[in-house]
């Protein structure tokens, strides 16, 4: 799954997310408030308000609850147009209580929130814009019209009116801050689950093919015996029955022997089996293992691997793992796509750490985006050089995420900075990514070097 399709799943995937049965207990809920608000304000406070009005308001609200859990099951999930207009529905409903009991005045004037955060969360940003200025239309309205409450002695309580205009731009401004809150707040929740979704499928795929080079290994071990015995006959033909014709059984043999191989690979394609030669391997190996695929797309790759300060130093064996040949990969193909003409890949060692540093030759990272590396789906505008580099690239850093989460699953700290930030001298730099681990994280166990590794392992699906 590549970038551009997750952009297309985080834009239209926010449709039937909520349950009926959710928005039918949150207004249950509603709808015991105002009832109790309602019995509280007339038989505790004896204020005056419009009862019988009210009432019906609130009955509205009962006849939709009961005609939705009625007429759908509680498990249906609701559309785009559904949640809107459900929403809209408990918007106008409240406003209207709101307005028989003194608009403005009325503190629970602040539970018109609720349907707009609610609807920033679940709702597509035109059907949230929707909701909003619905909202934002009730206040004002509320703020100006409205049927005053008054107490046992029929005196109207109000507030004074720069309090009251002071509320209306608290719950104007309170309504648009909100939304907007809970909007990026989902949105980057969303964006963030999208993208390690996208890891995982990442190191899945990169576990299977390192399954299938240990099937690969073991299927020329697991093949050397019957393709040899397959030789000697061969050999035996050619030089002991060179005039006979009579070569039945030793035809029969051959057959025989491929349907040997015939069946082994078989057996291998369904389990397959591990080598354990291939689970470990050179520090310069699996790097150059991750670089594979980049090596011939008309940039050059150098490698230099040495150790740091300590030259006595033998380069240490590493674990094979998916996530780290995954995430070394998506660095390099990045430096190679923005790459002029070279990228450098420096390999070191010290006894207690182990660095790969990747530099390229290209225009280096944009500020306006250096300090947002490793965030899934950074956008920014796209320049002509990034056009004729990489044209299909949609910029949105899904790759620069895997590869950092991969690695730092591995104990690896990640640095990118610029050519002109480290000082690269006459020759010019541009992005630098230097990823280092703790030699002991990743290193071969030192007492299992150099001693038999065993036989190779089925792996069972």
């Amino acid at each position: 799954m590549n970038e551009t399709q997750f952009q297309i799943i985080q834009e239209n995937q926010r449709s039937n997310w909520v349950r009926l049965r959710t928005l039918v207990t949150l207004r249950w809920f509603a709808i015991t408030g105002q009832i109790m608000a309602i019995l509280v304000a007339v038989y505790v406070f004896d204020l005056q308000i419009e009862v019988g009005p009210c009432v019906l308001v609130v009955g509205s609200s009962i006849l939709a609850n009961l005609f939705s859990s009625f007429l759908y099951p509680e498990n249906r999930r609701l559309t785009e147009r559904e949640a809107t207009l459900m929403l809209l529905f408990d918007i106008i409903q409240l406003s209207l209580l709101l307005y028989l009991t003194g608009g403005i005045n009325n503190p629970f004037m602040l539970l018109i929130l609720a349907p707009v955060t609610i609807s920033a969360t679940v709702l597509h940003r035109r059907s949230m814009f929707v909701v909003v200025a619905a909202a934002l239309f009730c206040i004002a309205v509320l703020s100006q019209n409205s049927i005053p409450i008054r107490d046992a002695d029929g005196a109207v309580l109000e507030l004074p009116i720069l309090f009251g205009f002071g509320f209306w731009v608290a719950m104007t401004i309170g309504v648009i801050f909100l939304a907007g809150y809970a909007r990026q707040i989902t949105v980057e929740m969303q964006a963030m689950g999208d993208a390690l979704v996208a890891t995982q499928l990442a190191l899945s795929r990169e576990q299977k093919l390192t399954d299938l080079g240990g099937v690969v290994a073991a299927a020329a071990h697991e093949l050397g015996t019957p393709l040899a015995t397959i030789k000697l006959v061969s050999t035996e033909l050619a030089e002991e029955l060179e005039d006979r014709k009579d070569l039945n059984e030793d035809v029969q043999l051959i057959a025989e022997q491929a349907e040997r191989c015939r069946e082994i690979l078989h057996s291998m394609g369904r389990a397959g089996k591990d080598d354990v030669h291939l689970r470990t391997a050179p520090l310069e190996a699996v790097v150059r293992e991750a670089a594979e695929p980049h090596m011939n797309r008309g940039k050059t790759v150098l490698f230099d691997a040495a150790p740091e300060a300590e030259s006595h130093l033998a380069q240490p064996s590493i674990m094979r793992r998916p996530e780290i040949i995954h995430g070394l990969r998506n660095l390099i193909q990045n430096a190679v796509d923005f790459a002029h003409e070279r990228v450098e890949i420096d390999i070191s060692w010290t006894s207690n750490e182990i660095t790969v540093r990747i530099a390229d030759d290209g225009l280096g990272i944009p500020a306006s985006v250096i300090g947002r590396i490793g965030d899934p789906f950074v956008r920014r505008r796209r320049k002509s050089q990034d056009l004729r580099n990489r044209p299909n690239y949609e910029g949105m850093g899904l790759g620069l995420f895997i590869a950092k989460t991969l690695l730092e699953r591995s104990a690896a700290e990640l640095v990118f900075v610029n050519g002109d930030q480290v000082g690269s001298g006459n020759e010019h730099v541009g992005a630098i990514v230097t990823v280092t681990w703790p030699r002991a994280s990743i290193e071969m166990g030192r007492a299992n070097i150099g001693s038999a590794l065993g036989e190779n392992e089925l792996n069972l699906p």
